[in-house]
């Protein structure tokens, strides 16, 4: 494992980044009037589109008391949104009047980046249009998400409490609960009368989740529960008088045992009779018009046109390379036996796993701070620009460690009040190999996640629309390169760690096989689970939470390896036309400099950029 040093992230600026070109399609400006200077025009223009996107975003961010505590804004600070048919309706009128706004705008009097601003917008817009006549497929609560586990997730997590006032607003969210819940259960509803119902195993994992939060004081003896615990912490802060304090948690049990209890006591009873309607099928296929669905969730996902078998037959592929050159490392360390003997060593020898013991668990995360300090303290090796916000490392809270994904990272808020996050979930850690922690940690910290994130958000020159968009294919593309890139900086020095950087390719190359497999051709759960545990060296229960997810989120772990393979691909280009002139901190800058994109407009703008380069 690479050592740490003890040189600090520096916290730059965005100066440098913004003073590079915005690459974005050339506007024609045949239509501007000789008497009237041009420059002006796109300025007046640009100032103008520029102020509608923001007023579209912030009406957006306004409508959604949940938006504005993840954006740091106290406006609606004690709400929840409101879920079903009629909130549903509304935010679709809302986006039908935002197109026909943006609509006015005349796309040939803009500069570069406001022109690629609003072609951005508009498709968005569009898109969510078109993507209403699916409003009902999707399973509102899962093991990866939804409305049962995020009241306690985004109430720990999302809600700071700095003053009374804030204490308070918790205190009404957590009143709020019961209504919240009975709406929960009102979109189940809807869509069960459509047939569309979670498979079997979904509904054990709502039920443990839901069961969990309430759990222990003030529902019952014992430990504090994860949200009295929660709030208690946040409130024992505050520098009041400890009567207010004392009259607070009060407050709080009381909403806990009256609103919360009863309203989740319900709810796992109504999941339990849904769970009696629920079948073992578990693609999209089996959704009314599934197909259509799919395919275009691929689309929106990948941001390509790839069908499911291109899809599917890539994924084999790239199977097979990786295979290939795992083979390479098991003759570099000299193991004797095929590569399925050489997965059962990595799967099950004591050596790459910390004991599964609170201490073994603090030592994986100061394992992977260590790592990503030591990233942090090399990165003008490849950036020429940081984020200003910081990031921290946080085990997976108990209460939804068992049905949580393996590791994923939680966004800083943009006002610096919290930090970037990047949660392990260390629940089975037979599940959290060591040989694996140096990529995980690329990925979900720096130089992945984090990194294209936080500066997004910091960006100062294009609309907050784009900062706190995002594609996915983009977005996961980019760490899941973020894995790869290190190796060109020696790091991976450790055959088992590099093990460890095919481990994780290998584990999305396999994701392109079986969502297309799951969706598209009809496999079971069980054959997505075999397929995984006969290609890969990841725990059973790796593959067994990897196709549950796959089952309720179709298409999303697609975005991975087809980003990854259109950035190398971009970068791979760049370095053949531009020769001694290609720079990876300038590709590097290029890539983040806008923002999340769709994977054609980023290949737009790496052609402008070469283009660029090559007249300079």
């Amino acid at each position: 494992m690479p050592i740490k040093t003890k040189i600090s992230l520096v916290a730059l600026t965005l100066s440098a980044l913004l003073t590079i070109p915005a690459y974005a399609a050339s506007t024609s400006s045949a239509l501007h009037s000789a008497s009237e200077p041009m420059n002006a025009v796109v300025q007046t223009e640009s100032d103008k589109a520029n102020a509608l996107f923001e007023t579209i975003f912030m009406e957006n961010i306004m409508a959604s008391p949940i938006s504005q505590t993840y954006m740091g804004i106290k406006q609606d600070y004690d709400k929840w949104d409101e879920l079903g048919d009629a909130a549903d309706d509304k935010a679709l009128a809302r986006t039908k009047k935002q197109l026909a706004q943006i609509n006015l705008i005349d796309a040939a009097k803009l500069d570069p980046q406001t022109n690629l601003s609003l072609t951005l917008l508009k498709q968005n817009l569009q898109n969510d249009i078109e993507d209403d006549q699916w409003r009902y497929h999707n399973y509102p609560v899962n093991q990866m998400y939804g409305g049962h586990s995020m009241i306690a997730s985004f109430l720990i997590n999302q809600h700071q409490i700095t003053d009374v006032s804030d204490a308070k607003a918790y205190i009404s969210r957590l009143n709020g609960v019961p209504k919240r819940l009975s709406q929960l259960q009102t979109v189940l509803d809807a869509r069960a009368d459509k047939g569309i119902i979670a498979p079997k195993f979904v509904f054990a994992y709502v039920i443990s989740d839901s069961q969990n939060i309430i759990k222990g004081a003030p529902f019952d003896k014992g430990d504090d529960s994860a949200l009295l615990a929660d709030f208690r912490r946040k409130v024992n802060a505050l520098a009041i008088k400890e009567t207010e304090k004392q009259a607070l948690l009060k407050q709080a049990e009381h909403a806990l045992v009256t609103q919360v209890e009863p309203a989740y006591n319900k709810l796992i009873s109504y999941i339990k009779t849904l769970a009696t309607r629920a079948d073992d099928r578990d693609g999209a296929w089996k959704l009314p018009n599934g197909a259509a669905f799919y395919n275009n969730a691929l689309a929106r996902t990948t941001t390509t046109n790839m069908t499911a078998d291109q899809i599917h037959d890539l994924g084999l592929s790239e199977v097979e390379r990786i295979h290939n050159e795992m083979r390479a490392i098991m003759k570099k360390v000299n193991f004797k036996g095929d590569l399925q003997q050489f997965f059962s060593f990595m799967r099950d020898d004591p050596q790459f796993y910390y004991p599964n013991t609170a201490e073994g668990k603090a030592a994986y995360l100061a394992e992977a701070t260590k790592l990503i300090d030591n990233m942090k303290s090399r990165l003008d090796e490849v950036f020429k620009v940081k984020p200003k916000a910081a990031m921290i490392v946080k085990q997976v809270e108990a209460f939804r460690e068992k049905s949580a994904g393996k590791a994923f990272y939680e966004q800083p808020a943009p006002d610096g009040s919290r930090p970037g996050s990047y949660y392990a979930n260390l629940y089975d850690m037979k599940a959290m190999p060591k040989y694996q922690m140096e990529a995980l940690a690329y990925h979900e910290g720096i130089p992945g996640h984090h990194m294209q994130i936080a500066i997004s958000q910091e960006l100062q020159n294009i609309p907050k629309f784009r900062k706190f968009g995002g594609y996915t294919a983009y977005i996961e593309g980019w760490g899941l390169y973020s894995e790869s890139f290190p190796k060109e900086m020696g790091l991976y020095a450790d055959p088992y760690s590099d093990f460890g950087r095919l481990a994780m390719e290998l584990w999305r190359a396999c994701r392109l096989v079986v969502d297309t497999g799951i969706h598209a051709k009809k496999w079971t759960r069980e054959q997505g689970i075999a397929y995984y545990v006969d290609n890969t060296p990841n725990a059973k229960s790796d593959a067994v939470k990897m196709v549950e997810r796959h089952i309720v989120m179709p298409s999303q772990a697609t975005a991975y390896k087809v980003g990854m393979i259109k950035l190398l691909e971009l970068r791979h280009k760049a370095e053949q036309q531009l020769g001694s002139q290609f720079d990876i901190r300038d590709f590097h800058t290029l890539v983040l400099a806008n923002g999340a994109l769709p994977l054609d407009v980023l290949e737009q703008q790496v052609d402008l950029w070469i283009a660029s380069k090559k007249k300079a």
